[in-house]
């Protein structure tokens, strides 16, 4: 029996991730930002699941979290970084706040809660860091530059921090997931206030009002979670993860585009270095 603390299990993936660690017999720290949309999970598990407030951006309530999770459990074996939220807006379209809101949930929330349960594993040498990317960070669609940025850097991070941590007993991994039929598409997702007319081709028709995917996405969330707990209960976890057909497709793809260009740029590319 492991103990996960689960970021964001209000609804969606974080929600099916909470509630198949819960079946599968492990503890599981449960949190939202509104601790009563977490508490049935509590309810319905008394003995391995604890239900506690947590907002990312808080530094306080991470800090609280973890100790309140090492006092039930002794320690957090697996964290999993998946609270968020979508933000569309053509790269001018973005306001200033909201980009800054979304790179502290994101970005800064992933680090807060990772550098609260590091020393936890460090002491132990063990432990496993998942944190939730999209494959929006390798497709980059036109009105979500910002989010593909915020999962980028997720991604860039997870990265050093796995090489840093291996040594430790500790592993660390990203899951990149395509479309899921979760609430991602519907109440978690936000965008700009003021369209900018001249993007309304491009980023335009990626607006909640323009969207017509929520409620039908192939993604199976619990099936998504059992892939997850497969994944992290193996002998050699990924570094990547890809969660869905669109996802699978879509990299493959976006890795051929890449791979083509570098090679029609290449002669350019090694021409700049000083004669020998």
């Amino acid at each position: 029996m492991s103990t996960w603390l689960i970021t964001g299990c209000s609804t969606g993936l974080g929600r099916a991730f909470a509630e198949a660690v819960l079946a599968r017999g492990h503890n599981a720290v449960v949190t939202a930002r509104d601790v009563a949309k977490v508490k049935d999970l509590a309810d319905a598990h008394p003995q391995t699941a604890l239900a506690l407030p947590l907002d990312v951006t808080d530094d306080e309530q991470v800090t609280a979290a973890v100790a309140a999770a090492e006092e039930r459990f002794g320690t957090v074996d697996v964290l999993v970084n998946n609270a968020g939220y979508g933000y569309r807006a053509a790269v001018e379209e973005g306001e200033d706040a909201s980009v800054q809101q979304l790179f502290d949930t994101h970005v800064f929330g992933t680090v807060r809660t990772i550098k609260a349960v590091l020393p936890g594993m460090r002491a132990r040498r063990s432990g496993t860091i998942v944190n939730l990317s999209s494959i929006g960070a390798r497709i980059s669609p036109e009105g979500s530059g910002y989010y593909a940025a915020v999962k980028a850097a997720v991604e860039a991070l997870t990265l050093s921090l796995r090489k840093e941590v291996a040594p430790l007993g500790i592993t660390a991994m990203v899951v990149e997931p395509g479309a899921f039929r979760t609430d991602f598409a519907g109440r978690s997702l936000t965008q700009s206030a003021e369209p900018i007319a001249d993007y309304a081709e491009t980023a335009g028709r990626r607006r909640k009002e323009h969207d017509t995917v929520h409620g039908t996405q192939k993604g199976d969330p619990a099936r998504a979670a059992a892939a997850l707990i497969e994944a992290v209960e193996s002998e050699k976890p990924p570094y990547m993860l890809l969660l869905g057909n669109d996802a699978s497709d879509l990299f493959r793809a976006a890795l051929d585009s890449l791979r083509s260009e570098v090679d029609v740029w290449e002669p350019v590319s090694r021409g700049t270095d000083f004669d020998a």
